[in-house]
């Protein structure tokens, strides 16, 4: 039985999800259970005209990517979006707290208009195209991504976590960071992690993106108990803001 043909694209990101999998000390294994055609950060091959499963790290920031999108969507069977970026917009979203216009203007001068012709406002791919699985998280676990990867292949569906990353952090006995005046976003972000940053001492930044289940009316009710309410809606936006997009 022929294995599935794999491509691996990039929109607006910093390759760090892919530098991620390619980290994965089982990655050998789990490139021999696929045909790896295109692979943007490891090959200076062309893009074959067709592919079953295509992976995509990074958020949409132009007209050339929604175009490429509706392409893909077109050839592949199934569609992975991998990383904060591309789930729900990451932290390329917070351009939208800015004029586009004014900020292409402070990074490249003179030359803003050749460099940012096309630009959109920043958003997630699932606001340009239907997507079968997301792998959150910014960084993304490489476990996590072959696990998906495999259910992909094998033509399984995604069972994305619905509640949020506290359920996971009370499993795991860790104590509550507002009790110490801190914020963490776990009463809001979906889980999937096992609590990973908690776990290790540090509060939850809400890479994963919001929970289905999170209700933030009670999150915001819980931070104002400890004067907090405003910076937890701070730390909801860093990886968030461009979820209005979709």
């Amino acid at each position: 039985m022929a294995h599935k043909k794999v491509v691996f694209l990039s929109l607006a990101s910093d390759f760090g999800c892919q530098v991620q999998v390619t980290n994965f000390p089982e990655l050998l294994e789990m490139l021999g259970s696929i045909d790896l055609s295109y692979w943007q950060l490891a090959t200076s091959a062309h893009m074959p005209e067709d592919y079953d499963v295509a992976v995509i790290e990074g958020a949409v920031t132009t007209q050339e990517h929604i175009e490429l999108l509706e392409k893909v969507r077109g050839i592949a069977e199934c569609v992975i979006v991998v990383g904060a970026c591309a789930c729900t917009g990451g932290v390329v979203g917070l351009a939208l707290n800015h004029d586009l216009e004014e900020a292409a203007r402070t990074v490249y001068g003179k030359d803003a208009s050749k460099v940012a012709w096309g630009h959109i406002a920043p958003r997630p791919v699932d606001a340009v195209i239907p997507t079968d699985f997301k792998v959150m998280g910014c960084p993304i676990n490489p476990e996590e991504f072959s696990y998906i990867l495999q259910r992909a292949v094998q033509g399984l569906t995604d069972h994305p976590h619905r509640e949020t990353l506290c359920s996971e952090c009370k499993i795991n006995e860790n104590l509550c960071f507002y009790k110490q005046q801190k914020v963490c976003l776990g009463l809001v972000t979906a889980a999937g992690c096992n609590s990973n940053c908690v776990n290790r001492g540090r509060a939850c930044t809400g890479c994963r993106g919001l929970a289905e289940d999170a209700n933030l009316e009670a999150a915001r009710e819980f931070a104002a108990k400890f004067s907090l309410e405003n910076e937890l809606l701070e730390a909801i936006e860093v990886y968030n803001t461009a979820r209005k997009e979709a």
